[in-house]
Formats: C-alpha cells, sequence, structure tokens
C-alpha cells in the first residue's frame, strides 16, 4: 500500500493540470453547498437575536386560543381579544403593566407616490405602546405619536420610501389615512425585519382603521414585576382569562415568531438552495467520473507495466483511489473556505439588491462543516471508483499494446438496459400523470428517465454527433470533418462529457416550461373567468400590501362610463370542521362580470344568510342547494347558511361566496383584494381606463391595469422566480463546461502525436484550433439537445401532475423564444470551453509532438 501511496503522489505531482478541473468542479460544489448551510444558521441565529431582543421586555402574551387556517396558508386567522381584560390582567399577581396590542395591515406611500414593500413581506400597523419594555420597536429618531393622524415608522421603511420626519404621506388602511411622521423606531436593534414595514399609531387611530370596532385587540401584552418568572406570571394570569383566551410567555412568543420565520421562509429558502448544489454536485459527479475515466484509459500501458511487474489488481486500484482521495480533500477543505466566502458575500449583497437580513456574524456550526466535506469527498471518490475497478482489472498483456479500443458506446447490453430503463420510465410516469395523478409517481418516473438517458448516451451520441455534424463537412472542409470524428472516437467519454451539461440545460429548460406554463395558465384563468375590461389590484404575491378599500368597488361604479364595478373581498371560516377561504362580494355583480360555469339557484338570493360555493366543494360536502351548513368564524360565532346556489368555475372567485352584509358582524379590518370593472357600450378602454384611475388616485391611487396586463402582473413572481434559478443554475452550467474543458484538454494530452503528425503534413495552427473548438462544440450541441428533450419532458410531466393533484386546471406551454435562448447558450458555453484546449493543442511543438511516445 505504501508503494501505491508513493506512485499516487508521484503521478499527482506530474500531472496536476489532469486534475484541475476535478479539483474545480468539487471545489465549487462543496462550496455551494457549505454557503447554503453557513448562511442558513447565520440567519436563524440573527432573527433569534433579533426577535429575543425585540420581546425581552414582554413576560406574557395574553390571546385569543383557537386559529383557522385555511388551506395553503400556515398562519391562521386568530379571533381578537376584549381591550376589558386588561383591567382584570393588570390585577393579576405579579404583573407590573399591560398594553393592548392592535395590529392590521398597512402600507406607507413613499414621497415618489408609489408603496413602500408590499412585494411579499408584510405591511404592518398598530398600535404604538408606550411602555418601551412591552413595545417591540424602539424609537431610535423623534418622538411617539400624540394625537391622530401622527404615526412612527421603522427607520428601513422611512428609508426606502424617501420619508424623514415631519413628511406628510398616505397610509392605506385600505382606507386611505393622511398622515404625519413624527418618530422613526427600529426593530430589535435592526432598522426593519427584512423588508417588513411598521406604523405605529395613537390608539385611538389603531382602532379606528384596523378593527371592525372599538375594545377590540390582537393581544395583550403583559410585563412582570420584580421576581416574578415568566412561567410563574402565565399561571398567575391563566385564572382570570375567560374561556378561549389563553396566556404564553414571552420566550414561547419569540420562539413562534422566530419558528414562523424558520418554518416558512428560512427552510423553503436554504431547501431551495440545497436542490441546486445537489444539481450542482450531480453535474459535477459526471465531470470527475469522465476526468478519472480519461485518465485511467491514458494509463493503460503504465498500470499494464506495473501488473507485470507484480503489482495485484488492488494496489492498481488503491493507487487511482488515493489520487481521488488526494483530490477530493483538498478541493473539499478549499470548498469549505470558499463556502464561507459565498456566505459572507450573500450576507453583504442581500441588502445591497434590497432585501436586508438581520445583521450579525457568521455562524460556523460542526455540521455545517462536516457535511460538505464529507460529501465532497464521497462525491469524488464515488466517481472515481468505476474507473478505478477498470484500472485494477488491466491485464499485463495490455503493456504491448499501442492503444486501447473503446467499444463502450456499442454496447448491446447497455442498449437494452438503456431501453428497458426508457419504457419504465414513460410507464411509471404516465401512471402518475395520466391514470392516478400522483406528484411521487410523476417524479419516480422522471428519475428513471433521467438514468435511461445517462445510459443511452453512448448509444445515441454516435448517431446524435453524425446528425448534429454533418453541416460541418459543407461548412468547414476537412477541419469540421476531423472535429465530427474526434466526436464519434470514443461515444462513452462524449456521451460523460455531455451529460453534465445535459443535466444542467435540462433543469435550466424543466423551470423555462414550468415557469411558461404557471403564466399561460393565468392567462388561461383569466381570459376565461374575467368579462371585465380593467382590474384594480393589490401585490400579486406574498403577504405584503393593506388590499382595496371596500368602497372603492361603489366609487368606481358611480362614473358615468362604467357598467359594473365589483370588489372581492377574503374572509375566513371554518366549513365541516375544515378552514375555507370565502370570498365577500356583491353576488349579482361578480356573475355579471365573472364566467362562474353552470349556476344551479340564484346568485341574487344570498341575502345574510346564504352561501353559494362550487361544484366540487358541494361534491365533497354532498350539499345542494336548499342545504344547510354551518359556518364558524374566528369571533367564536357559528352561524347556519342556506346554500342557494351552486356555481361551476372557482378559479377567481374562490370556493366559497358570501354578501358583504352576511361578513360584516363576523369581519375584522375590511379590504378587497381585487376590483373588477366593465365599462358601458361604446366606452373606450382608454376613457373608461382614465375615468377609474381619476377615482382610484383618492383612494390611495392603486395600480389600474387592462385585463390583459392583469394576467401579466399575477403572473410577475414566476419572472423573479426564474431568473434566480438561472443565476443559480449557472453554477451548475459552469461545472459543466469545465468538464467540457478538462476533457477536451486530455484529450488534446492523449492525441499529442496525432496532432502533430497533421501539423506535420499541413494543418495550420489556425486549422488546429477550429478542429478542437468545434469538436468542444459538437460535445455541447450533444448535451444541449438531449437536456432540451429531457427538460422539455420533466417540465409537461410537472406540469401534468400538478394539474392532476390539484384543483385548478394547469396548461401546458413551450416556449419557443426561451427555449431556442438556453439551446444558443449551450452551444455558445461548448465554444467558449474549448477555447483554451484549442489554444494548448496550437502551441504544440511539432518536432516534439511527433517524437511522443
Amino acid at each position: 500500500m505504501n508503494a501505491s501511496v508513493r506512485i499516487s503522489v508521484s503521478s499527482l505531482r506530474a500531472h496536476k493540470r489532469r486534475f484541475a478541473g476535478t479539483f474545480l468542479a468539487v471545489l465549487l460544489g462543496v462550496a455551494f453547498l457549505a454557503g447554503t448551510l453557513v448562511m442558513g444558521d447565520t440567519l436563524r441565529a440573527s432573527f433569534d437575536t433579533m426577535f429575543g431582543n425585540a420581546t425581552s421586555g414582554t413576560d406574557a402574551v395574553v390571546r385569543s386560543a383557537g386559529t383557522i387556517t385555511t388551506p395553503g396558508e400556515s398562519q391562521g386567522v386568530r379571533q381578537p381579544v376584549d381591550t376589558g381584560l386588561v383591567a382584570a390582567v393588570e390585577k393579576a399577581p405579579g404583573v407590573a403593566a399591560a398594553e393592548p396590542d392592535i395590529q392590521g395591515a398597512g402600507q406607507l406611500v413613499g414621497a415618489n407616490g408609489k408603496p413602500i414593500g408590499g412585494q411579499g413581506p408584510p405591511t404592518l400597523a398598530g398600535n404604538w405602546i408606550d411602555d418601551p419594555k412591552l413595545n417591540s420597536y424602539q424609537l431610535a429618531e423623534g418622538r411617539a405619536p400624540s394625537k391622530s393622524g401622527e404615526v412612527v415608522v421603522n427607520r428601513g421603511a422611512a428609508e426606502k420610501g424617501d420619508l424623514k420626519i415631519g413628511d406628510t404621506t398616505t397610509l392605506r388602511t385600505p382606507d386611505p389615512v393622511k398622515v404625519t411622521i413624527v418618530g422613526l423606531a427600529t426593530f430589535g436593534g435592526e432598522d426593519g425585519m427584512a423588508q417588513v414595514t411598521y406604523t405605529g399609531m395613537t390608539r385611538s387611530d389603531a382602532e379606528k382603521y384596523l378593527t371592525a370596532k372599538p375594545g377590540e385587540a390582537a393581544s395583550i401584552l403583559v410585563r412582570a414585576g420584580p421576581g416574578t418568572g415568566q412561567q410563574e406570571l402565565v399561571d398567575a394570569l391563566t385564572p382570570v382569562l375567560p374561556k378561549g383566551v389563553e396566556a404564553i410567555t414571552g420566550q414561547e412568543l419569540a420562539e413562534e415568531n422566530t419558528d414562523m420565520i424558520s418554518g416558512q421562509f428560512l427552510s423553503l429558502f436554504t431547501t431551495f438552495l440545497l436542490v441546486f448544489s445537489g444539481v450542482a454536485l450531480l453535474v459535477a459527479t459526471f465531470s470527475i467520473h469522465n476526468t478519472f475515466a480519461i485518465v485511467v484509459a491514458q494509463r493503460t500501458r503504465e498500470n499494464a507495466l506495473l501488473r507485470a511487474l507484480g503489482a495485484s489488481r488492488r494496489q492498481v486500484t488503491a493507487s487511482t483511489l488515493v489520487e481521488a482521495s488526494v483530490v477530493a480533500v483538498v478541493a473539499s477543505a478549499a470548498g469549505l473556505a470558499g463556502g464561507i466566502g459565498i456566505a459572507a458575500g450573500l450576507q453583504a449583497l442581500f441588502p445591497a439588491i434590497g432585501f436586508p437580513f438581520p445583521e450579525g456574524d457568521l455562524v460556523i456550526s460542526g455540521l455545517s462543516m462536516i457535511l460538505p466535506l464529507a460529501v465532497g469527498i464521497v462525491v469524488c471518490l464515488g466517481s472515481a471508483l468505476l474507473p478505478a475497478v477498470r484500472a485494477g482489472r488491466t491485464a499485463p498483456l495490455a503493456a504491448l499494446r499501442e492503444t486501447a479500443v473503446d467499444q463502450s458506446g456499442a454496447s448491446r447490453t447497455r442498449a437494452v438496459v438503456g431501453t428497458g430503463l426508457a419504457a419504465l420510465a414513460i410507464a411509471v410516469t404516465l401512471t402518475g400523470v395520466i391514470v392516478s395523478p400522483s406528484l411521487w409517481l410523476a417524479g419516480s418516473g422522471a428519475i428513471l428517465a433521467l438514468a435511461a438517458f445517462v445510459v443511452l448516451g453512448p448509444v445515441a451520441s454516435t448517431t446524435a454527433v453524425r446528425v448534429l455534424g454533418s453541416p460541418l463537412d459543407k461548412l468547414r472542409g476537412v477541419t469540421g470533418g476531423l472535429a465530427r470524428r474526434n466526436a464519434l472516437r470514443s461515444p462513452k467519454r462524449t456521451a460523460a462529457t455531455a451529460s453534465a451539461l445535459m443535466i444542467g440545460v435540462a433543469v435550466v429548460s424543466l423551470f423555462t416550461v414550468f415557469g411558461a406554463s404557471l403564466k399561460a395558465t393565468m392567462d388561461q384563468t383569466v381570459s376565461r373567468s374575467f368579462a371585465g375590461d380593467v382590474a384594480v389590484s393589490t401585490p400579486s404575491f406574498g403577504a405584503g400590501g393593506s388590499g382595496l378599500s371596500p368602497r372603492l368597488a361603489p366609487a368606481i361604479a358611480e362614473r358615468p362610463e362604467v357598467d359594473t364595478a365589483v370588489g372581492l373581498g377574503r374572509g375566513v371560516a371554518e366549513v365541516d370542521g375544515e378552514g375555507r377561504a370565502l370570498t365577500v362580494t356583491d353576488p349579482v355583480a361578480l356573475e355579471r362580470t365573472f364566467d362562474l360555469g353552470n349556476i344551479k339557484g340564484s346568485m341574487g338570493d344570498l341575502g345574510d344568510d346564504g352561501i353559494a360555493i362550487t361544484g366540487s366543494e358541494a361534491d365533497k360536502l354532498g350539499l345542494k342547494t336548499g342545504d344547510t351548513a354551518q359556518l364558524a368564524f374566528t369571533d367564536g360565532k357559528k352561524q347556519t347558511f342556506t346554500v342557494r346556489a351552486v356555481y361551476g368555475r372557482s378559479e377567481l372567485a374562490g370556493d366559497y361566496v358570501i354578501t358583504r352584509d352576511a361578513w360584516a358582524p363576523h369581519r375584522t379590518q375590511d379590504s378587497d383584494t381585487l376590483v373588477a370593472v366593465t365599462f358601458k357600450d361604446g366606452v373606450s378602454s382608454a376613457d373608461g381606463k382614465a375615468a377609474v384611475e381619476k377615482v382610484a388616485t383618492a383612494y390611495g391611487n392603486p395600480e389600474v391595469q387592462t385585463r390583459d396586463k392583469y394576467a401579466q402582473s399575477s403572473a410577475g413572481g414566476i419572472d423573479m422566480m426564474l431568473t434566480l434559478v438561472y443565476a443559480l443554475l449557472a453554477l451548475a452550467v459552469l461545472i459543466a463546461l469545465l468538464g467540457i474543458a478538462n476533457t477536451l484538454t486530455l484529450a488534446v494530452h492523449e492525441r499529442t502525436r496525432e496532432l502533430g503528425l497533421l501539423r506535420a503534413v499541413g494543418q495550420t495552427r489556425a486549422q488546429l484550433r477550429a478542429m478542437v473548438r468545434w469538436e468542444s462544440v459538437l460535445v455541447a450541441a450533444f448535451g444541449t439537445v438531449g437536456g432540451l428533450a429531457l427538460g422539455g419532458f420533466l417540465g409537461w410531466v410537472l406540469v401534468k401532475a400538478s394539474d392532476g393533484a390539484s384543483d385548478s386546471a394547469f396548461a401546458f406551454a413551450m416556449p419557443p423564444f426561451q427555449l431556442t435562448v438556453v439551446a444558443l447558450v449551450g452551444v455558445a458555453a461548448g465554444a467558449l470551453a474549448g477555447l483554451r484546449p484549442a489554444r494548448r493543442a496550437a502551441r504544440l511543438d511539432v518536432l516534439r509532438a511527433i517524437a511522443t511516445e
């Protein structure tokens, strides 16, 4: 074994360049994984500290015990508590102070007239709590609000909206309220909690604008007196609280807030990044395997001589694995350092692009270091294992041969196994998509399809390269023909090199197709359901924004240009024990503006005790027109409703519709999410839109969009997602290009004598460079075409599986322009990867190259 180690170390020293691509592939994959883990730990610790600081003076919280959670939402809606409880709480043993905490949605308008925030994180408003220990926000500049119309805002929101103390602006609650900024605040020592905005007003203003009626609050914050612990305080409060109201410790509140961030955003964010780390490492696996396979093939005579001199199979295999181990350990260790650098860079980058996270030192845990190191070593060793075993099987007589013959592409076994995997993949996928809709079955079929592509790669590469390279004979003459023959020389090598790029392109294509399908689905939904001319809407994604004033739709309807204006509000209730979202609206105007499909019963007869539901929900609950259903609201009240209409489509109208009169007794802060407007006959789109905009200006100036623009903006978050996906996948494509460049560099080394002979018989340096570059382009084209085919198929699978697994109808779309761009980028990247190997080949000394053994 010592001899094997010495041979391996000597080989590494002599051929450092051979492993440059492998080293970089491992380094980049490990760095991305380590950076993701370190950043996740840092953000969790920072939020822990921030929430701990913000709630450090709150020893207990009194709030409603029950919540109603609707499907697709992790945070439930909680019933408000009576502020009259403050007096009883203050009399409990150990209580030093108690304050009602009123919370609601309130969106500030910046100095430029545009709303601040709202594209994701919530925009909050509430009463400014005078007790500094109970207030999560600390006054940093100015003073607290003392009269109606005065507010304190968090410093981050003020900076973003170019607002300062003394400025007057508008606060959407959702009704527009003129406010004057008298103070700036921080949260837990930070200018704001990420992109959350906060506006603190007087208690009377908060009750007026944020609650359904005075005397209600989201919770009551309690501070303990000296010598009273948090749990002791909770135990003292519990007996004085009415049924349905609970007390929790301030520590539990901080943990809930942290879990809300960690469990929702941070977990999703880090999982998202870890998936791309996995893609990058998968791509790296192909590049690493290919490098070692080529190196072993080039050392056939060397390994055979070792066998002839007495080395055992185990020793030759161990020698190759030792080389892989050294590369793995060194590259993974360098990747850890790179990962810490990536985390530090992201920590600085996010605030620069308007996505501030809490400040804090990097948190580097043992797991964040050990896991990427172990993954890097395992990936590298696993990728080198088969080539190492192949090296150990080298026969001593191979030392007498000039070259080894690669017949791997023509393997009948490979063709049979690959075809079988492809058939199984199609069968499993179609079962999960059509027969029994299941994301798990569809996902399993997708994995099998990927395996089939990899196995069939060498079999298909010969035909694919011939077809893709056929124009080169005419376009580039002898140079093009030689490039095509070089790519055909080793089918397995070509396929392995292209597979890395194929996976990167496939994932890019998958998200491109899925994103285009989501956009087409939204466009289809709006076109099919929304018969109006313009829409006044809130942000299309996230929890931000304050909604639209319920008085906006009636004000628009009064305009002479307008035929119908209907506002869609949102409520929640439990139906048959399950939380459900309610659409609060004028049912008659809804029927005139939206296509509800086939309607049984009458939408005009709902009144204050009737409800309309979709046919699918009616079937689930076993209801029909005339039947009754009991709804339980967040205020604790239950009411029996009669089903007066069953309609067909739910896409924009929702599954349950009630009138505003029916919702009024149970509402909290009332708002609409959408106002749909239909113009009278003869009114032009421009005139009608201008009339609506004039009315909207008095209600906080929300955006007025045509139906097409509304469909586009509703899908706006998809473009943001795709931009992030493309940026992350650039790493995987970079690793794939390193693999192509490394393979060509090794191939140039392998063909040194052949290249020297070509130069000797008249090939120019420019022709030699072109030959190597075109070979790189052919390999990249093969990987790109395969990736587009696989990605398109997987995109179809994902769309169809999502369609079958949800109530919404998904539309499948193949965006030709975006996919053409992906194809061109893949081929151009191949040309880029071939530049360095081509230059190196052209620099070879002709006489030395011919003399090379």
